[in-house]
C-alpha cells in the first residue's frame, strides 16, 4: 500500500459537528506527519507504540494508551514509531473545557472505546443523534482525565535549539554543561541562566526528561530495557533502570505494562 500523509487524507474542519475521530494503522501511512494545523483542536491518542509531536515550544512524547492535547489552531508535526496504532480526536473550539495549551492526558479505557466508536461513525451525524449524545459524554469525561508530563521544552534561542539537535542526533552523548557552553560559545553560568529561563529547567533536569521520553519512545516500540539504556550512553543497565524509577515511580518494565492497560 502506498506512504501517505495521513494528516491529507482526513480534513476534520469539513464538519461543524463537536468531535469526529480517525483511527490510523501506521503501517499504512508514513511514520512522519509534516507541519500542519487546522481549526479543530485534537487529542493523538497512541493505542499501540508511540508518538513524538512537535510544537513550537517543545517535544510531546505519547506512550501507550496516553494522548497529547493540541489547541485548534496551533502547528504541529508529528513522528511514530513504526508499529504505531493512533486515535485522533477532533474538537471544535469551545465544545468542551480543555486546556489552551498542550498537554498530555493518561486516557482511560472508556474513553479509548468511545474514541474508538466515534471513529467508524460518519462525521456529519445529526445533532441530537445517539453519536451526539455520546460526543458529549466523551468531552465531558476527557476534561476530567489526568494530566502527564511527557513534555520536553524547547525553546526558539539558537543556542538552546542546537543543543536540543545534538541530543536528538546522539541520545548518548553525556558531555558536561561546561563542555556544552564551549561548544555554543558562552560561559558555563550563562548557559546555565538561559537553559533555565528559557526551559524552566536546570540542564541536568532537562537532559533527563529527554532520556526520559526517549526511553518511552523507543520501549513502545518494542526496543529492549538494554538496548535503550545503551542508546541513551548509560554505563550499565541498573543506573538506566535507577533514573527512570526515580523519576516515574517505577521500573520501565512495571511501568508501560500499567499504562497499556489503563
Amino acid at each position: 500500500m502506498p506512504s501517505y500523509s495521513a494528516h491529507t487524507d482526513f480534513d476534520p474542519d469539513r464538519t461543524d459537528r463537536p468531535a469526529v475521530a480517525l483511527h490510523l494503522e501506521l503501517k499504512d501511512y508514513a511514520t512522519e506527519i509534516p507541519a500542519h494545523r487546522h481549526r479543530k483542536g485534537q487529542l493523538v491518542l497512541a493505542l499501540h507504540g508511540a508518538v513524538t509531536c512537535h510544537v513550537a515550544d517543545g517535544w510531546w512524547i505519547v506512550p501507550a494508551n496516553c494522548g497529547v492535547w493540541i489547541p485548534g489552531g496551533m502547528e504541529h508535526s508529528n513522528f511514530t514509531t513504526a508499529n504505531a496504532q493512533l486515535s485522533f480526536l477532533f474538537v471544535e473550539p469551545d465544545a468542551a473545557a480543555l486546556p489552551a495549551q498542550c498537554c498530555t492526558f493518561s486516557v482511560s479505557p472508556m474513553i479509548r472505546e468511545m474514541i474508538g466508536h466515534l471513529a467508524k461513525q460518519a462525521p456529519d451525524y445529526e445533532a441530537g443523534s445517539h453519536t451526539d449524545r455520546l460526543v458529549r459524554v466523551l468531552l465531558d469525561e476527557l476534561v476530567l482525565m489526568p494530566k502527564e508530563d511527557f513534555h520536553l521544552p524547547i525553546s526558539e534561542h539558537p543556542k538552546i535549539r542546537k543543543i536540543a539537535e545534538g541530543f536528538a542526533n546522539n541520545p548518548a552523548d553525556r558531555s558536561t554543561l561546561a563542555q556544552w557552553a564551549e561548544r555554543v560559545a558562552v560561559s558555563e553560568r550563562s548557559l546555565a541562566r538561559l537553559m533555565l529561563q528559557e526551559t524552566g529547567m536546570t540542564f541536568g533536569r532537562w537532559r533527563q526528561q529527554f532520556h526520559l521520553m526517549l526511553a518511552l519512545r523507543e520501549i513502545s516500540a518494542g526496543v529492549s530495557v538494554q538496548n535503550v539504556s545503551a542508546i541513551l550512553g548509560y554505563e550499565s543497565v541498573t543506573a538506566f533502570i535507577t533514573m527512570f524509577k526515580k523519576a516515574l515511580g517505577q521500573t520501565p518494565t512495571r511501568y508501560l505494562p500499567v499504562h497499556k492497560n489503563k
